[in-house]
């Protein structure tokens, strides 16, 4: 039965409006509404989806958060993609911006409300990195989900609503939900399942030759063509619960600014029986590891900070967890030697 508002239902046995526990036996069972046995009628399902509708924009169950530094010419393409392509284009979105001297924080001042952006300036003469951003943003989170995503990404139509859906499909289990990858080849990297690397001059590789018309349809084509899961968690853009987020305790401070905190992530929601998928059906583009290893400031190598964090962090983690980790077959860590 419907409610006049939409927003609650409860079916019933048609055939005989028996006062019994519903048991769906046929296969043709429909929605009624009305006010008692006289007055039954059936609902039109295009005015019910258009309601239900209204209500899941309204009300948006997710907040995106990007974390950054110094990455503003990314960071911009990166906003612009999520207010232009999202499913819930109005979803809360905010932004940390972490000891910034590229004109990010002018930016943000002058385009927040553009963009619909909750923005915070931080400085600290410790950083906390993109994993302690993660947490602060996280921290501010009051939808029941958290889309997480990088300053160097472009997403794609409806690639919010694909990721949501698996929770849908799966819904009693803590999860961590990823994006498909496509990605420039930056590095000479070989091909790893849940990332499509592609020359540069396909789609480009830097934020002023980037082709996102024609990566978009390319990425509309991926989706309809493809419809597959990977169990494993690439990174972000991820989709988590704010609860289960809270419950795991983010990202371990430990190893700020950078590197090697996604493994010890991912390490302890597989301890704490989390399933990862990372599905096909929703697609970003990621310009390549511009937000820690800084490629365009360093002709093309990795930044000194990253290069230090990754050598400091190794050792962090073997203080931690004793050993290296394992991997499996698609390279996602599942243990540790």
């Amino acid at each position: 039965m419907i409610r006049d508002d939409f927003k609650d239902f409860k079916i019933i046995d048609i055939s005989s409006l028996r006062k019994t526990k519903f048991i769906n036996k046929y296969s043709l069972t429909q929605i009624i509404y009305g006010d008692g046995a006289n007055d039954l009628g059936f609902i039109n399902p295009q005015i019910l989806k258009s309601n239900w509708y209204k209500q899941e924009i309204k009300n948006p169950p997710l907040t995106f958060c990007i974390s950054t530094y110094n990455n503003l010419n990314y960071l911009k393409l990166a906003v612009d993609s999520v207010r232009k392509n999202s499913h819930f284009k109005n979803a809360p979105f905010i932004i940390h911006a972490e000891n910034c001297t590229d004109g990010t924080n002018k930016w943000l001042q002058e385009n927040h409300l553009k963009y619909n952006l909750e923005y915070y300036i931080d400085k600290n003469d410790i950083p906390v990195g993109i994993g302690g951003g993660m947490n602060f943003c996280a921290d501010r989170v009051n939808t029941e989900y958290i889309m997480f995503l990088h300053s160097d990404f472009y997403v794609t139509k409806n690639w919010d609503k694909k990721l949501l859906e698996v929770f849908d499909k799966y819904p009693k289990e803590k999860m961590w939900v990823c994006s498909h990858r496509i990605e420039p080849n930056m590095f000479d990297s070989p091909q790893r399942p849940g990332t499509v690397i592609v020359p540069k001059d396909i789609f480009g590789a830097y934020h002023n030759d980037f082709n996102s018309e024609h990566f978009e349809e390319w990425a509309q084509e991926f989706t309809q063509s493809n419809d597959f899961e990977i169990p494993k968690g690439e990174g972000v853009s991820g989709l988590i619960r704010k609860k289960d987020w809270d419950k795991i305790g983010g990202n371990d401070p430990l190893f700020a600014p950078a590197s090697w905190e996604d493994m010890d992530l991912f390490l302890r929601m597989l301890q704490n029986n989390f399933k990862f998928v990372l599905t096909s059906k929703s697609v970003v583009w990621h310009f390549g590891a511009r937000g820690s290893h800084r490629l365009e400031e360093n002709n093309g190598q990795s930044s000194d900070r990253q290069r230090k964090s990754e050598q400091i962090n190794q050792q962090k983690w073997l203080g931690k967890w004793k050993s290296f980790p394992t991997f499996n077959e698609y390279g996602m860590i599942n243990g540790i030697q």
